[in-house]
């Protein structure tokens, strides 16, 4: 197995662990999520123990994988261009946890749960396709190009330190998104 094949059964792969741990951790059940937002009442911590899990094993792997000169599968690593925090940002996020606060579910255990056939999950899975195609279509600037994109007033834009933000290896600085 060479090129795409290869990188496909890694993509594959890296799915497949991923909604076997949300599925093992009861992450695709809108309950957990609704357990962990109500503070004053039963809350349930546990959705902070997995979440810390994957952050803490995110920021070893990144720390780890960008000391190499280029990753395993790919010619060159692909990593954002901004580093900026503005709007546009703000606005996604407060979208993206008001919609996980509503349905209970956010969009990686949505896409696990809907082989459930669960009529709730499945439109949430279709809002939240056509908020991406909306996205795509109306929201310039987005995938790293700057170009198009209107600059945001200054009191909102933050711009992270270069120590902050993740910095690849000097062999590959020429790294654009998309």
């Amino acid at each position: 197995m060479k090129g795409p094949a290869l990188r496909n059964a890694a993509a594959f792969g890296s799915g497949l662990v991923f909604s076997l741990g949300l599925g093992i951790a009861g992450m695709t059940r809108p309950s957990k999520v609704i357990g962990f937002l109500d503070l004053f009442g039963a809350w349930d911590p546990s959705l902070v123990l997995v979440m810390g899990g994957a952050v803490f094993v995110g920021l070893v792997s990144f720390a780890l994988i960008l000391r190499r000169a280029s990753p395993v599968l790919v010619s060159r690593f692909v990593l954002p261009a901004r580093h900026s925090l503005d709007a546009r940002l703000f606005l996604g996020s407060a979208l993206f946890g008001v919609g996980w606060g509503l349905a209970g579910v956010c969009p990686g255990p949505a896409l696990v749960a809907a082989v459930t056939g669960s009529v709730p999950v499945l439109a949430f899975v279709a809002a939240m396709a056509a908020g991406l195609v909306a996205a795509d279509r109306f929201a310039p600037g987005r995938d790293g190009d700057e170009e198009t994109a209107a600059a945001p007033p200054p009191a909102l834009a933050v711009t992270l330190p270069a120590t902050v933000a993740p910095q690849p290896p000097p062999a590959v600085r020429e790294t654009t998104c998309g």
